[in-house]
């Protein structure tokens, strides 16, 4: 799923939240303290990581695409 919409600068929790990932801050708060996503590969514990064009993220079977 790319969500083109996602300017670079966004944090990994606002965008979890605006692709749809996660339903509410809270829940992007809890798939990413628990270790659930990965941006380009990496397990990432921050919410606040800033993100860049290009980054992929991963939760489960789910891919969003920072464009």
């Amino acid at each position: 799923m790319e969500v083109p919409s996602v300017n670079s600068g966004m944090t990994l929790g606002q965008t979890l939240k605006a692709s749809g990932v996660a339903g509410t801050g809270g829940e992007a708060k809890v798939l990413v303290q628990f270790g659930e996503v990965t941006v380009n590969g990496e397990v990432e514990t921050r919410r606040g990581r800033k993100l860049e064009s290009g980054d992929i993220i991963e939760v489960g079977d789910e891919r969003v695409e920072v464009s």
